[in-house]
């Protein structure tokens, strides 16, 4: 069996209020066109195929007609998945239609519990969900079912007892799966946040599977190892991702598992600019770099400008400005920023327990922690994870 596998679709997101669809339909087309160049038998999408829980009108009609395009054109079965960022109620509409079409999505444990089955293959289709969906599902108390990594194995147990031995089985699913291949990886636009079974799930939970299609971290060079690879996301969502090659995966499974990476090139690039105000706004600069309105710039100037308003000159010679910063000198007051920062980085969980325990000088209790956990689940899910 011969697949396509890309991720992070994230269709309807702006790079700081610039819009991206353009850069998504361009980046669609190029897959497009590799999944018919190789003559695949299938394309997986793993997760977060929208941007947010409750997407735009535009993104909507971007995301059907990319589908229309694949599945009912050009005849290519859909594997996918929802992702965190994904309203998975939502992504229910219309499944049994989907399904006589060969767009196979699902969006709860009961359908990843449920394989397609192929001449040589197992596609068992796992979505992102919460710790409380599988409490849910495997009626468990609150303390059997307190992370992902306590419902991995009840999940991946129940679809083992579905293997066929004279089959492939191929896994694809949204998660921060960590192995030894991305113990170091930095998150990049991700969420870091533990809320929702967010935290790192162990690569060891999927070794039964012969490959494992992952969605959730933007850079294929952050896959846990060899059968477990990130595709990646198509499009640069953050200047942290701006030096990164973005692409899919063509994934074979004919004996023995074989993987290519072929690269995508973006329509308009991310590219960071650092140095002073004087020597970004001199032609020997900046006539070295993409013409204006060809890029998008991510712009880290080394001094504080004398000009009124610097964001606008830059934008006379550049075009698309997507971020400002200054990295100035350290002041007395680093201290204290240092001191805003770590607490900035800390997930929702965190912050809220500090808070808690500096006020009242007691740490929560464990049912206070269960009573975080699902409020902040509920309101996630409401509003979407971003």
């Amino acid at each position: 069996m011969k697949l396509l596998h890309t991720a992070d679709w994230h269709i309807g997101k702006q790079l700081n209020g610039f819009d991206l669809l353009e850069e998504q339909w361009h980046a669609f087309t190029q897959i497009r066109e590799i999944a018919k160049m190789e003559k695949v038998d299938g394309i997986i999408i793993a997760g977060d195929l929208f941007d947010r829980a409750i997407p735009s009108v535009s993104a909507v009609k971007a995301l059907n007609e990319m589908f229309y395009l694949l599945n009912m054109e050009d005849g290519f079965p859909i594997y996918a998945v929802s992702g965190n960022h994904d309203s998975a109620q939502r992504l229910q509409f219309g499944g049994e239609w989907f399904e006589r079409q060969h767009l196979h999505l699902a969006t709860t444990i009961a359908d990843a519990l449920k394989p397609i089955e192929t001449d040589t293959t197992q596609v068992f289709l796992l979505p992102f969900f919460d710790p409380i969906d599988a409490r849910i599902y495997f009626e468990k108390e609150p303390d059997e079912i307190r992370t992902i990594n306590d419902a991995m194995p009840l999940v991946i147990n129940e679809m083992a007892t579905q293997f066929h031995p004279e089959k492939h089985q191929l896994l694809v699913t949204h998660f921060h799966v960590q192995g030894e291949g991305n113990e170091a990886y930095e998150l990049t636009s991700e969420t870091t946040s533990t809320v929702g079974g967010l935290s790192a799930v162990s690569a060891s939970h999927f070794q039964l599977f012969d490959y494992v299609a992952l969605g959730h971290l933007h850079l294929y060079q952050a896959s846990p190892n060899h059968k477990m690879r990130y595709s990646g996301s198509p499009v640069k969502f953050n200047t942290k991702e701006a030096k990164n090659q973005k692409g899919v995966y063509i994934v074979e499974l004919d004996g023995e598992l074989t993987t290519r990476f072929i690269p995508i090139q973006p329509k308009k690039d991310l590219i960071v600019l650092k140095g002073t105000y004087e020597e970004l706004c001199s032609s020997e600069f900046y006539t070295q770099q993409p013409a204006k309105g060809s890029a998008f710039f991510s712009i880290k100037l080394t001094n504080r400008p004398l000009d009124q308003n610097p964001r606008q000159r830059l934008s006379e010679i550049y075009g698309d400005i997507v971020e400002l910063h200054y990295l100035l000198e350290k002041t007395s007051g680093d201290m204290e920023i240092q001191h805003m920062r770590k607490r900035t980085a800390l997930n929702e969980e965190e912050m809220i327990a500090t808070f808690y325990e500096e006020m009242t000088g007691q740490a929560l209790s464990d049912r206070q922690q269960e009573w975080t956990e699902e409020t902040l689940i509920s309101l996630r899910k409401e509003g979407g994870q971003s």
